[in-house]
């Protein structure tokens, strides 16, 4: 199972006369990030919100809005007069100065920032567990849009797993090709420079061994093939929340291709290994966005 930490969910119950809408967009990130807008009366209720949202969703950048709407006239409001004083002579001076004409001046007070509030800022608690309700359902939608793009981004994954490991098997058919070809050129050079008959073919033999082990590779290929059978294991765990381990074998196959590349010495591999790196970039993309 595996879930993006991309989405967005919605969740709206009405109530009497009342409206709670929670709206909630995530994009991938390193860490759990929240930017949230919500109406006044929750404001005593954050740090609860913000943890509904973290038990819930674990990581990425959120971007949450959650309004409770009051459709009627039900609940009492106050005027700040003194506010309303204040912008009414700072509006007037810029009327005047840039000769601008002042009609319809109440209208544009009652709209400003603050100067129309409710009476009581308090939220009794049933209302704030209808409030907490409405956020869980809007995770939960989202939730299920995490769900189906981390479905689309498993096959994803699996495919570039796949391509590496087939890779991997077209490098181990040339490794022997390449052997043989190392050693070839060896005794060309030496009969070139120093003489067929000058050469001793015991000290060769000996040498050509010790050359062909530190271009050896069968060990990083033996580790990459492993990495990317437990990347896959990974892949199959219940565990919904896998992106940073997922990030960290990939570090390991990345680091067992380069290897392979800088020993292999043949062109032959090379190509395979410049296909390998490929495949393995657009895995690292795809991890980006894994929670």
């Amino acid at each position: 199972m595996l879930k993006s930490m991309t989405g967005f969910g919605r969740a709206e119950v009405t109530r009497g006369e009342t409206t709670i809408t929670a709206e909630i967009k995530s994009l991938n990130g390193k860490q759990f990030e929240v930017n949230l807008k919500m109406s006044p009366l929750l404001k005593p209720y954050e740090f609860d919100i913000r943890n509904i949202l973290q038990q819930e969703l674990q990581r990425g950048t959120l971007d949450a809005t959650i309004n409770v709407k009051q459709n009627g006239a039900t609940r009492p409001v106050v005027i700040n007069t003194e506010l309303a004083r204040y912008y009414h002579q700072a509006i007037t001076a810029m009327a005047n100065d840039l000769s601008l004409p002042q009609e319809d001046m109440l209208n544009v007070l009652m709209k400003l920032p603050e100067v129309v509030t409710p009476a009581s800022e308090q939220m009794a608690e049933s209302e704030w567990l209808e409030v907490a309700k409405v956020i869980r359902a809007a995770v939960s939608d989202m939730d299920a849009h995490r769900m189906d793009e981390g479905t689309m981004l498993e096959k994803d994954l699996l495919l570039r797993i796949d391509n590496i490991l087939l890779y991997t098997e077209k490098v181990r058919e040339l490794d022997p090709l390449r052997k043989d070809r190392v050693r070839q050129r060896l005794e060309t050079l030496l009969a070139e420079y120093v003489g067929k008959e000058n050469v001793d073919g015991n000290r060769l033999e000996q040498e050509l061994i010790f050359y062909l082990e530190k271009l050896d590779i069968s060990e990083e290929l033996i580790r990459l093939q492993n990495h990317c059978r437990y990347f896959k294991d990974i892949l199959a765990e219940a565990d919904a929340a896998k992106g940073k381990k997922l990030g960290f074998v990939l570090q390991e196959i990345g680091r067992e291709i380069n290897t392979t590349g800088s020993k292999a010495n043949d062109a032959g591999i090379q190509q395979w290994v410049v296909m390998m790196k490929d495949e393995l970039e657009k895995a690292k993309e795809q991890v980006l966005n894994v929670l």
